[in-house]
């Protein structure tokens, strides 16, 4: 079993939902990087779901426990290790659904594939529990990128099928702080609010709702990337598909591409400022696997979230009959406010990765 992204900076994932711990090891982190504690427990804390109305109750702490590889505040070159304790752990829910696997969820596949003893209480090691690692990676990644000017900033664009709207013209800082004053992470306050609403809808209904969330890169440097196999939007897509409910991922002008003529789609270059940049940015800011300059856009589905408390059919495996459940326990009725942390971590890392890879870091 593997549990392994990324080449130059390589993150691997350990734990499981309900077991001890989750967290991390990350090889390939420059000797003297500084690693900062503080920094990489406000990006855990935007992944946790306490204080928020909407989330799911399960009370996590996500104390940042650093094991190895940071001596004086810098990285040693060697393995960094760190974790979190799973403190608020409750299998009753997951051991009487034991021969009933959960639609939408990886339980029959995973039954099949590692045998009837595999801990997936909780999700086991497909739970969105485990991108805590992801976020912890993606915090390390971030100060990598810092010294290239790499800027990053994600926020909800859609919830169960209300846009948040957003103006062609605005900087990552102000998104990052419009995102921020919600419990969302919408940068418009009315949409937000209806947002909201849908997911309390929801919510008393047994239910759940997804959405979408956009990320953007700027600062990245002209020609980071490699052709084909590993272009930009390759180990984006890889990174950003194994966070777990994400179904689609488009950059720049995506699907609506299919809609465009060629005279459309294409960005006209100019000179601005002694800087060649685009007038448009359909591309999403790469050209064949490349950085253009341009800012970095795409935007990812997230399907709603599996776990709802409403009747579903399945099978009983140990019967071979047809059955249905209710899924009890502790659940977000809708993950993709909590998904926006993650989504900007796998993205630092995989910018990261391919910036080691292209030595644009040292």
């Amino acid at each position: 079993m593997t549990m392994r992204l990324g080449e130059r900076f390589r993150v691997t994932l350990h734990g499981t939902s309900h077991g001890p711990e989750v967290g991390v090891s990350i090889e390939g982190i420059p000797a003297g990087t500084p690693i900062d504690p503080v920094g990489i427990q406000s990006q855990l804390d935007r992944r946790r779901p306490v204080g928020r109305r909407l989330a799911t109750k399960r009370q996590e702490e996500d104390r940042l426990l650093i094991d190895s590889g940071v001596d004086h505040g810098r990285a040693t070159g060697g393995v960094f290790r760190a974790h979190v304790a799973n403190e608020d752990v409750r299998r009753e829910a997951y051991d009487r659904m034991g021969n009933t696997p959960r639609p939408g969820h990886a339980d029959y596949p995973a039954r099949v594939r590692y045998g009837a003893e595999a801990d997936l209480s909780g999700g086991g090691i497909f739970s969105g529990r485990m991108t805590v690692g992801l976020v912890i990676g993606g915090a390390i990644a971030r100060e990598l990128l810092r010294p290239l000017g790499v800027d990053l900033v994600a926020f909800t664009r859609s919830i169960a099928g209300v846009e948040a709207p957003v103006p062609e013209t605005i900087e990552n800082s102000d998104l990052r702080a419009r995102a921020a004053s919600n419990e969302v992470g919408a940068p418009d306050p009315e949409a937000a609010r209806r947002m909201e609403k849908a997911i309390a809808e929801a919510r008393r209904d047994g239910d759940s709702v997804g959405g979408i969330v956009e990320v953007r890169a700027t600062g990245v440097p002209v020609g980071l990337g490699e052709p084909f196999f590993d272009s930009i939007e390759s180990v984006i897509a890889h990174a950003v598909f194994s966070v777990p409910a994400v179904k689609a991922v488009e950059f720049g002008s995506g699907f609506a591409a299919a809609r465009l003529r060629g005279s459309e789609h294409n960005d006209p270059f100019v000179w601005k400022d002694g800087t060649v940049v685009t007038e448009t940015n359909h591309a999403g800011g790469i050209l064949g696997g490349l950085a253009t300059g341009m800012p970095i856009v795409f935007r990812v589905a997230v399907k709603p979230t599996s776990s709802i408390a409403r009747p579903q059919r399945t099978v009983d495996l140990g019967t071979g009959l047809s059955t249905s459940l209710v899924v009890t326990g502790r659940h977000d009725p809708c993950i993709v406010p909590r998904a926006v942390v993650v989504l900007e971590s796998v993205t630092a890392i995989a910018l990261a990765d391919l910036a080691l890879r292209g030595r644009y870091l040292a």
